[in-house]
């Protein structure tokens, strides 16, 4: 059973709790059956419903042969935050319609998913790319404790070639400690006639770095993109969507 779309709750009206009916099914506790429900387990009249309040009569009420509790812990999503979107209206992103075709893990996008996220690490407006958001606490104290420390990996695309020497302003800036700039490495990626690539791995979240050293070398911007926080990659999720952070998976 793989839902996408689970239907609107009924909480109300005649019938009974779905979690009771659920309950009686499988001679099981009410508090499992409310597990099972928001697992996305059961079907009402063919349909998923994850809401354990959904008030059922006579219809047709099925509970999948897999069904477990095992997967009920609490997720971290990795959003691909589109350019231009303040980081405020982010989190509207969240919800199963933009769930990756790409994610690897094979988990379930259920309602509870979106529920109680907490995000902490910054990225300007104007930039695309990863952003966490959690359920778990313990990624959240990562994130927070660590912050500081944590390498980002950017790619800021400029106008025109970029030839090395254009990077020597940069450097010379990253060791003058009047500019009391953050440890960073700056390379070239790629460079064309009309545009360059250049990958920044700074420690810690510096919004601003980015234009602050490609204006000291003459640089304008065209876009800035952020691709890994620590040792997670944003991966092949395109702008907009999401993933699920893998089990193997630390920052």
């Amino acid at each position: 059973m793989r839902p996408l779309a689970p239907q609107a709750a009924a909480t109300s009206g005649p019938g009974e709790r779905l979690s009771k009916r659920v309950a009686q099914m499988l001679g099981c506790s009410r508090s499992q059956a409310e597990q099972y429900i928001e697992g996305g387990w059961v079907r009402v009249a063919g349909k998923v419903v994850e809401s354990p309040q959904h008030r059922v009569a006579q219809e047709a009420i099925t509970v999948d042969p897999e069904a477990s509790v095992l997967d009920a812990g609490e997720v971290t999503l990795v959003l691909h935050k589109p350019a231009n979107m303040p980081l405020r209206a982010a989190d509207q992103l969240l919800k199963p319609g933009s769930h990756s075709a790409q994610d690897a893990t094979g988990q379930r996008p259920l309602l509870r998913h979106f529920k109680q996220l907490q995000t902490s690490v910054p990225l300007e407006d104007a930039a695309s790319g990863l952003l966490v958001f959690t359920q778990d606490w313990r990624v959240q104290r990562k994130l927070i404790e660590d912050m500081a420390t944590m390498e980002h990996e950017l790619m800021v695309e400029v106008r025109g070639a970029v030839a090395p020497e254009a990077l020597v302003p940069i450097e010379r800036a990253l060791r003058d400690p009047r500019h009391n700039l953050p440890p960073a490495k700056v390379s070239i990626s790629s460079s064309t006639e009309e545009r360059s690539i250049l990958r920044l791995a700074v420690k810690g979240a510096h919004p601003g770095l980015a234009a602050y050293m490609c204006d000291v070398a003459g640089l304008h911007i065209n876009a800035l993109r952020r691709i890994r926080l620590g040792r997670v990659s944003l991966g092949p999720v395109a702008q907009g969507q999401w993933r699920f952070l893998a089990d193997w998976e630390r920052f």
